[in-house]
């Protein structure tokens, strides 16, 4: 059973160099989307890899939209939902495009 553990942090993004203010659930760059990969459970922190987490596809549950993750480093995949502060073009350029993808089952 996966637990979550808020962690309220500020980040600058290592891929485009924003700077994100944390809420508890930031877990990627409102800009560019990229994530890193730190957490084994969201929000532990305990994941030895920290590779950056490439943003790979957007779909849609319901009104929400879900952004789905490749870490370059290592291949683990994730998806999350995605904020009302990301940005909206980037969300755009990454739904409908064909992924290869456990998550996307």
């Amino acid at each position: 059973m996966k637990k979550f553990k808020r962690q309220i942090e500020n980040f600058v993004c290592e891929k485009c160099g924003k700077e994100n203010i944390g809420n508890g659930y930031t877990d990627h760059c409102s800009n560019c989307l990229y994530s890193k990969h730190v957490d084994i459970n969201p929000g532990d922190r305990q994941s030895k890899c920290g590779g950056l987490m490439r943003p790979v596809y957007v779909d849609m549950k319901g009104d929400k939209y879900r952004i789905y993750y490749k870490c370059e480093k290592c291949g683990y995949e994730h998806r999350v939902l995605a904020s009302k502060d990301d940005n909206f073009e980037k969300i755009l350029t990454l739904t409908g495009k064909p992924i290869n993808s456990s998550l996307s089952h």
